[in-house]
């Protein structure tokens, strides 16, 4: 069966504002049982805010570090998801079942992609 990843991109500096209605909790709770009792779920997690991260570079043959915050960038990816799914239309499904789980006045995206498989030679 083919995996997807879901890239979950935020607006970092809203985020600050951001408060989750009181049963937020609970319903990203059903959805992560939901969706790994039915074996889809590999993985999944948030990240920490661009200020504690380093972006690592490779120009002109020179390595080079930039340590966050990085102010040029409106959105940044916010956490991720390995899901597992017969298709593209089921993951989108279960994306939207989790974006929709958001407090209405929050804005928040997923970009969903198939992970390429890599091919082993034989031995």
């Amino acid at each position: 069966m083919p995996r997807f990843m879901t890239l979950i991109r935020i607006d970092e500096q809203a985020r600050a504002g951001w408060e989750p209605d009181p049963e937020f909790d609970q319903r990203m709770g059903a959805l992560f049982e939901e969706i790994t009792k039915a074996g889809v779920m590999l993985e999944t997690a948030g990240l920490t805010p661009t200020s504690q991260g380093t972006r690592v570079t490779w120009n002109d043959g020179k390595i080079g570090y930039t340590d966050g915050p990085f102010t040029e960038t409106k959105e940044v990816i916010g956490g991720y998801a390995v899901l597992q799914c017969k298709d593209k239309a089921e993951a989108l499904e279960w994306t939207r079942r989790f974006l929709s789980i958001h407090p209405v006045q929050w804005r928040v995206e997923s970009e969903v992609r198939q992970i390429e498989e890599m091919v082993q030679p034989p031995q």
